[in-house]
């Protein structure tokens, strides 16, 4: 066995990791989910999913949700009803949005750094599926999909339905890893659902000086007081995921 290999896996024997049940996730993440409700320049309405990142109001969502929009504004779990949201970005390459409302000290999810997700981790996933807001589901990350443009995707098993769009996924430590967009629809298809990478959605929205905390694999852990071996263990744990990630993608 090689030695990174087998140091990794001893790691990961001597500190076993606690993941999170899908109802503590749900419970500490639902008030930051919210149905984005938006008036379009046609004269139609839509709704998608949107989540909290910052406590001043940002939001994100996918881009087609809010795509020619005339007015927007999310209703949060509670009822309550915000005033006019704006939008702040769009993705250029990706299906995300950033919208702002204005507030203060709103509830919050957690990023996590999607460079990390792995095909058949557990996921848990919030939103508002045919209006019916904060829709609990679960699933798989079925794949990890490169597409020719060098886009990734994230081929995910829990089910999205119209209204979803925007919605967060969490990985077991309760951070948002992805954010859901699409599914394939048609006579046959079964759960084959997408979504973006919370990488992408970090780097948008540094592009506009909106920094909120990335959590590692596993921060519980990561963020507790370590000693040299548990440091060592981290870091070592960290270099296989590296390794092994190239070769787990579907190209």
């Amino acid at each position: 066995m090689k030695p990174l290999l087998a140091l990794s896996l001893l790691c990961l024997l001597l500190a076993p990791l606690q993941a999170k049940t899908h109802v503590q996730i749900a419970e500490e993440n639902s008030a930051a989910i919210v149905a984005v409700n938006v008036l379009k320049k046609d004269g139609t309405t839509f709704t998608g999913t949107g989540f909290v990142v910052t406590d001043d109001g940002v939001i994100a969502t996918s881009r087609h949700v809010v795509d020619n929009a005339l007015y927007i504004n999310v209703t949060f779990n509670t009822g309550a009803v915000s005033g006019a949201a704006f939008p702040l970005a769009l993705g250029g390459s990706v299906d995300l949005a950033i919208i702002k409302i204005g507030a203060k000290n709103l509830p919050t999810v957690t990023l996590g750094n999607s460079d990390y997700v792995l095909p058949g981790q557990e996921i848990t996933v919030i939103g508002n599926p045919r209006r019916l807001q904060n829709t609990v589901s679960s699933g798989l990350i079925s794949q990890v999909r490169r597409k020719a443009d060098g886009v990734i995707w994230h081929q995910i098993s829990a089910p999205i339905s119209p209204s979803s769009s925007g919605s967060p996924v969490f990985d077991e430590d309760g951070n948002v890893i992805s954010v859901a967009f699409s599914s394939y629809k048609g006579e046959g298809n079964q759960n084959l659902n997408f979504s973006v990478p919370s990488n992408y959605l970090v780097t948008l929205l540094a592009q506009h000086n909106y920094h909120p905390p990335v959590a590692g694999p596993h921060a519980a852990e990561q963020n507790a007081p370590q000693g040299l071996w548990q440091k060592f263990c981290a870091h070592t744990a960290k270099a296989w995921q590296m390794v092994k990630r190239p070769f787990q993608h579907s190209h």
